[in-house]
């Protein structure tokens, strides 16, 4: 999802030279309302509204839902002000995860293995490769618009042009369900009408800067010398950066993967509190939805995070490192539990000492799960101790060796049956998922 200002004027015929315009830019328009548009049609036409809850905030809007100044990442209680008609429903990553790959590798993939992928919703595509059988294209991005709305009853805007920047501001000014080419040797009469938050890097506090040495748009930092520009910003390769997307040139490369750092979730509890059994089942969901996205893109993870947020709104996290990687939920949470509890300093009791308004669990350390031998899931449980015989390091799993359990003696082989089990079954809940939602069936742990 684009959030570049956009300019009225720069949708416009720009002329018909391909040459050199081996860059697409692919954005779905309004995806996640889109989506839900798609699967309840009785909602077309309504401002949808991504985002529930007295303090979340909104992860998407319907083009309707802007027109009453809906936008993404404001608080879902001011949106219901502006637009108290909206349907506000809750945001379903699964689904939406599932799309995007049906996208990104059953049509993107098909006309080439030149996709970077930036974010559930876009994507960037160098198509020199694919010319020889496309011929224009254009042709490729007409393609692409066609068949995401015959597949899938969305629309999306594809930007075609020499460069990322280019493409991808073209994009954004096709919006919704257009499609603009920009010719090589307009690039810089196209981004010298786009207002400075449209490049890359430029934010508000630099915005202001620039804004105090006379730069108001892009076409100002042409009229600007070097040593001035250099001032205003501050930095050698910042200064130097903005004087070569000033005239619209960009060298950065499409990168066909970029590999995750780390898988995550986290949530914000509807009102701050100190229940133990809450925060618990907080993470306990998280748990279960960050194992079914290692184990939806075939990835193991060897190092646990832990974050949590206050009230007064500053937050704190603690890792700790597994002998050996896992994709389970049934390993994961006794860790995170474990991690809490040390962070908070608090004992078994229902009632932590300090209040929260935010828990999440996060997984690094990732590599290929076909290529590494996953942790069992129940030798981070205590051994063959029942757990109210266990001591509460042993009960939340963190015994300090990284789950890893000892094959001498008798009964570890028994729990490695039992955690191979456990995941098994948390595979078989990811189909399940599949097929009827992400909240459809929650292991319990």
């Amino acid at each position: 999802m684009s959030s570049s200002p956009r300019v009225k004027a720069a949708d416009r015929d720009w002329g018909h030279d391909e040459s050199g315009c081996t860059v697409l830019h692919v954005d779905m328009d309004a995806f996640y309302a889109s989506l839900e548009v798609a699967r309840h049609p009785g909602l077309r036409g309504r401002p949808v509204i991504i985002g529930t809850g007295p303090r979340s905030v909104v992860s998407a809007a319907s083009y309707e839902a802007r027109r009453y100044g809906v936008n993404s990442a404001m608080p879902t209680s001011r949106a219901r002000r502006l637009c108290p008609q909206g349907v506000f429903l809750p945001v379903d990553m699964a689904y939406y995860r599932t799309v995007s790959r049906a996208v990104m590798e059953g049509i993107l993939g098909v006309v080439t293995d030149a996709v970077e992928q930036v974010s559930v919703d876009e994507a960037y595509m160098d198509v020199s490769g694919a010319l020889l059988r496309w011929r224009r294209p254009t042709a490729i991005g007409a393609w692409i618009r066609r068949t995401v709305a015959e597949r899938l009853s969305i629309t999306c805007s594809v930007g075609v042009a020499s460069n990322k920047l280019i493409a991808k501001l073209a994009s954004t000014m096709a919006k919704p369900d257009g499609m603009l080419l920009v010719p090589r040797d307009r690039r810089a009469e196209f981004i010298g009408m786009m207002p400075l938050r449209s490049v890359p890097g430029i934010g508000p506090a630099l915005e202001r800067r620039l804004n105090s040495w006379g730069v108001h748009r892009v076409s100002d930092l042409t009229a600007i010398d070097g040593d001035a520009l250099l001032r205003a910003t501050g930095s050698p390769a910042t200064a130097r950066t903005l004087a070569l997307m000033a005239r619209g040139d960009d060298d950065r490369p499409v990168v066909a993967r970029r590999a995750a750092k780390s898988i995550g979730a986290e949530r914000t509890f509807i009102r701050d509190t100190k229940d133990a059994d809450a925060v618990l089942g907080l993470l306990r969901r998280c748990c279960d939805e960050t194992a079914s996205t290692l184990r939806r893109r075939g990835l193991a993870a060897r190092t646990i995070t832990v974050k949590l947020r206050f009230p007064d709104l500053h937050y704190s996290t603690r890792s700790l490192t597994l002998g050996s990687p896992t994709d389970a939920a049934t390993t994961i949470f006794p860790h995170a539990a474990a991690l809490l509890r040390a962070m908070l300093g608090a004992g078994d009791g229902p009632i932590l000492p300090t209040a929260l308004r935010l828990a999440g669990v996060s997984v690094s350390g990732l590599s290929e799960a076909t290529s590494t031998a996953v942790q069992p899931s129940l030798d981070d449980l205590a051994g063959t101790r029942r757990d109210s015989e266990a001591t509460p390091a042993e009960r939340y799993g963190n015994r300090g060796d990284g789950g890893s359990s000892k094959r001498g003696d008798d009964g570890a082989t028994e729990r490695e049956g039992r955690g191979m089990r456990l995941r098994s079954a948390e595979k078989a809940l990811d189909r399940v998922r599949s097929r009827y939602g992400g909240d459809s069936v929650r292991i319990g742990l």
